[in-house]
């Protein structure tokens, strides 16, 4: 949209791309915590936005709405990957999961089961499943989310490689199919819904016949098992 002199009319372009933005921020919201706030990631939104506006060159063929929506949502991403998910209290305790995990498999020569990891951890299987709804946060955006605008995964400083980390290594991906392979059924079953059919949360519980936040405890347990495997 353009003025008189021929110049973009920046604020007409906000009111007509504001719809825009929020769905785009609606779509992400569903896939991630209940603690990721909707304005948050509408205002990191309409900064992708302001920032097309600026960098939008037509001779490149490409439109400004189809450009536009791509620095929107990658501003978004950028937002939530810029966030300190979790205090180091939380850290420290996924580290201790996957690294007790890591070993009861070695010692059973099976993934271990809830209850023996909980109880390794002198913990109850109620605390132990508070432990991985806790350290889940992070680990909720889907792949295509975490390498959008062509950026890698990266793990955070002292931190096992994730998942997807080792999905972009071609060195380490038959590594990662192979982990994959030795989840449980269930845990199998719901990163195959989550990741390759992008079911939310709501609908995998549906599926699985369990509740929301028990998705949650086992997306965390599933993607803890597979870091153990990815050290190893």
């Amino acid at each position: 949209m353009y003025t008189a002199q021929g110049k973009i009319d920046q604020q007409a372009l906000l009111n007509q791309y504001l719809p825009v933005v929020r769905r785009q921020a609606l779509a992400l919201q569903v896939r991630l915590p209940a603690s990721v706030d909707l304005d948050d990631l509408i205002q990191a939104g309409m900064v992708g936005l302001l920032d097309a506006l600026g960098r939008y060159d037509s001779t490149q063929g490409a439109s400004f709405t189809t450009y536009a929506s791509q620095r929107i949502r990658g501003s978004m991403i950028d937002e939530l990957r810029s966030r300190d998910w979790a205090p180091r209290s939380v850290r420290r305790n996924a580290r201790e999961i996957e690294e007790t995990i890591r070993r009861l498999d070695q010692q059973f020569g099976r993934p271990a089961e809830e209850r023996e990891v909980a109880k390794a951890l002198s913990l109850s299987l109620e605390e132990y499943r508070q432990r991985l709804a806790d350290s889940n946060g992070g680990n909720l955006l889907g792949y295509e989310d975490i390498v959008a605008e062509g950026n890698e995964p990266h793990a955070s400083a002292g931190a096992p490689p994730s998942p997807f980390d080792a999905l972009v290594s071609g060195d380490q991906r038959q590594r990662l199919v192979a982990a994959i392979e030795q989840l449980p059924e269930r845990e199998k079953l719901l990163l195959g819904l989550y990741y390759q059919e992008e079911l939310n949360l709501k609908e995998i519980g549906a599926v699985l016949g369990v509740s929301e936040s028990r998705v949650c405890q086992l997306h965390s347990q599933a993607v803890a098992r597979l870091r153990a495997k990815l050290v190893e």
